[in-house]
């Protein structure tokens, strides 16, 4: 049984999905990119991601709006929310439902591979 190394990647900025596409590769692990919640919930059923790398602020449904959602509907999957716009209260809020940090852009590359990288991997039957 190979363990679950899917991260998905959830912002609408090309560049930053770019950037962390890159990163996460170079790392070892396979990435899943969506560019906005509804896109990346229309998808979910398909997928087993050991992680989320969600931006808080998306068009449509945000990302506290989603880890909300995925955590009403009894969906245990980590997310590691990113944020141009980060306050202490919108970290506050991530922590307590759930999230396994909030790093605000331009965050340091290791930092990112540090907190994925301590997610267990989910192994797949």
């Amino acid at each position: 049984m190979e363990p679950n190394n899917l991260i998905s990647v959830i912002d609408d900025d090309r560049s930053i999905t770019r950037m962390l596409t890159r990163v996460l590769s170079s790392a070892g692990f396979e990435v899943a990119v969506f560019h906005s919640a509804e896109e990346f919930l229309a998808a979910y059923a398909m997928l087993e991601p050991r992680c989320l790398v969600l931006d808080v602020d998306l068009p449509g449904m945000s990302g506290l709006d989603l880890q909300w959602r995925l955590k009403e509907s009894g969906q245990d999957v980590p997310i590691l929310l990113i944020s141009g716009h980060a306050t202490e209260q919108t970290r506050q809020q991530a922590l307590r439902t759930g999230a396994i940090g909030l790093l605000s852009k331009p965050f340091n590359i290791d930092d990112l591979l540090n907190a994925v990288r301590a997610v267990e991997p989910v192994t797949l039957s």
